[in-house]
């Protein structure tokens, strides 16, 4: 992985871990949508390692790598939602909590906090609705922000996009 070989040439730096860690979440979630969710954990637990080095660099306080680690632990949650949503599920409120104390302007937050409430089923307090208003709000929050330097964490716009520009029948 070329994020990988980055990392070791750059071992003092949090960003090649984090982003080594974000290509491991983005399979996780192309696996998630079909329908391949048993291998989850392995692919939670790849991204787990690269966060474990990025937030030794970075420290703890790094909203960026928090959102990660929601992330991950929302992917080992679906390989068995019932069971998991108590443990898995409950961790990843936790990190995604501490991320949005540390960078409440941070719109990828804003964004899978969008995602999670167009995804969760009515009876359990999601709507698709209430997703796309809080998209059109990430959407506001990516506009407004601008990141420290051009290798920082930039991600996350073109999804707030195409779930706002979805027909209306697929919002229902």
């Amino acid at each position: 992985m070329i994020s990988e070989r980055i990392g070791s040439k750059e071992s003092t730096q949090w960003l090649p871990p984090y982003y080594a860690a974000l290509s491991q979440i983005q399979k996780g979630r192309v696996m998630m949508r079909n329908g391949n969710t048993q291998d989850l954990d392995g692919v939670a637990e790849q991204a787990e390692k690269y966060l474990g080095t990025a937030q030794s660099l970075a420290g703890a306080d790094n909203a960026e790598i928090r959102l990660l680690k929601k992330m991950a632990y929302s992917l080992r949650m679906m390989v068995n939602p019932q069971q998991r949503f108590m443990t898995d599920g409950a961790r990843a409120s936790e990190e995604l909590s501490r991320a949005e104390k540390l960078d409440p302007a941070n719109p990828r937050i804003a964004l899978i906090k969008a995602e999670d409430v167009y995804f969760t089923p009515e009876q359990y307090g999601g709507s698709k609705s209430k997703g796309i208003e809080m998209f059109k709000d990430a959407l506001a929050k990516f506009n407004a922000y601008k990141p420290k330097t051009a290798l920082d964490p930039n991600w996350g716009r073109g999804e707030a996009e195409y779930f706002i520009n979805l027909p209306a029948e697929s919002k229902k």
